[in-house]
């Protein structure tokens, strides 16, 4: 049986103005109201889009931070002197399984049409024909948001581009690119083995542009403005923003847009800026509170520090909540995730949540067993679903091994008495 989400999905959300994606919110998530605001998306051609989004660094926001740049050659180049069925797709990746982030969700409720301009100015600069935006399955205010945003692209005379929507299925993995690309051929989405990127072999083998909606968004700034889109924001070296979802037991989801080269703690209250962060979603990392008192936004800086940005997802468990229980919950939810379709998903993450849970409890071979397993599935998946799930292990022992100390001795740190944690945790 399938362990819930210790951090449910919702799309009942707080989202914050913010500098650039975020800004004006009161204007609306209409067509009319993003024109006004934003004009007419010009027609820019590929060598500018190429060159703009390279200058400005647009990266890939669902946690790999691919250069976008890249991934535009990549298909350009598969795609050139192609047409008809072998021409190139663009698609949309707003199906957000990760359940503790909520970032794309804030912009199909806000911002639908700045992801929609994204997709539209690629699909136009690589001479693409069809869009498809995948929609998540378990956020239906946002779902509902997206399919009106796209009724009104496609009620616009003229568009250049054929419009589609698919829905995927509520499942961690079904956010996986190949898992979207599975979707779109018409088999279950669930990832698979593949010997070659998207953007050479995607869509029913055709070069396909795939990125999510946080990308896209950034992507429509730059074509709606030019290389100045980013001026006065970030870093010299990291220009623009990034969206965060800020998550704590019992309240809603904040969504935070924040300027490259800030503070961390800036989004955070004292009472979670006081205790270990999950930082990066289930397939991130945790983090002490001493390093998040000093931590950057920034995808190199906190890669350095061994805690990447991933999905953008600051959860904070606060004070008196204990991290190897939360641990524990998420993997043994992940592991009922998979798509069960290799070894190490099918067998390994069961039995690693079956060692994760022997941390909290104390059993005295449970950390041998765990950092054995972490070992053996790592790198050997079908998809990063089995690195991602180790990485979460892995931090627990460099970031808090006090806190495993502490379980294998008997007691818990926050909680006192490892008996009193699962009392505690529900």
């Amino acid at each position: 049986m399938n362990a819930p989400s210790p951090v449910p999905t919702t799309d009942d959300i707080r989202i914050h103005p913010g500098p650039l994606l975020l800004a004006g919110l009161d204007d609306g998530p209409g067509l009319g109201a993003h024109r006004r605001r934003h004009g007419p998306l010009p027609t820019a051609d590929l060598a500018s889009l190429t060159r703009w989004v390279g200058a400005c660094g647009v990266r890939g926001r669902g946690g790999a931070g691919f250069p976008f740049a890249t991934k535009l050659e990549t298909v350009a180049a598969q795609g050139r002197g192609l047409t008809g069925r072998r021409r190139p797709v663009v698609v949309v990746n707003a199906s957000e399984g990760e359940p503790a982030s909520a970032k794309d969700t804030a912009l199909l409720l806000t911002r639908p049409h700045l992801v929609l301009d994204g997709a539209e100015a690629a699909a136009m600069a690589l001479g693409a024909r069809d869009v498809h935006v995948v929609l998540p399955g378990d956020r239906p205010r946002a779902h509902h948001a997206m399919i009106r945003a796209v009724a009104e692209r496609r009620a616009v005379a003229g568009s250049p581009v054929r419009w589609h929507t698919e829905t995927a299925e509520a499942r961690f993995v079904a956010g996986h690119s190949r898992a979207v690309v599975e979707l779109l051929a018409g088999r279950p989405g669930l990832p698979v083995t593949s010997w070659q990127p998207e953007a050479v072999t995607g869509v029913q083998g055709r070069p396909t542009l795939l990125s999510n909606a946080e990308t896209w968004a950034h992507v429509g700034l730059v074509a709606l403005h030019g290389p100045t889109a980013y001026d006065g924001v970030g870093t010299a070296d990291e220009p623009g923003t990034t969206l965060l979802t800020v998550t704590s037991p019992g309240q809603r989801p904040q969504v935070h847009e924040v300027a490259y080269g800030s503070r961390l703690r800036d989004v955070l209250t004292a009472e979670q800026a006081g205790a270990p962060l999950l930082l990066g979603g289930f397939h991130g990392s945790w983090v002490t509170a001493e390093t998040v008192a000093h931590a950057p936004v920034s995808v190199p800086a906190l890669r350095d520090l061994g805690a990447p940005l991933g999905a953008g997802v600051v959860h904070a468990p606060g004070p008196g909540r204990c991290a190897l229980e939360l641990t524990a919950q998420v993997v043994a939810h992940l592991a009922g995730q998979s798509a069960g379709r290799c070894g190490p998903c099918f067998n390994g993450l069961p039995a690693l949540a079956h060692a994760v849970r022997g941390l909290v409890d104390g059993d005295p071979v449970a950390r041998h067993r765990a950092v054995e397993l972490v070992g053996l599935v790592e790198r050997r998946g079908a998809c990063a679903h089995p690195d991602g799930t180790s990485r979460l292990v892995r931090s627990l022992f460099t970031a808090l091994p006090l806190e495993v100390a502490a379980h294998a001795a008997g007691s818990c740190a926050t909680v006192g008495r490892v008996g009193a944690l699962r009392v505690a945790a529900s």
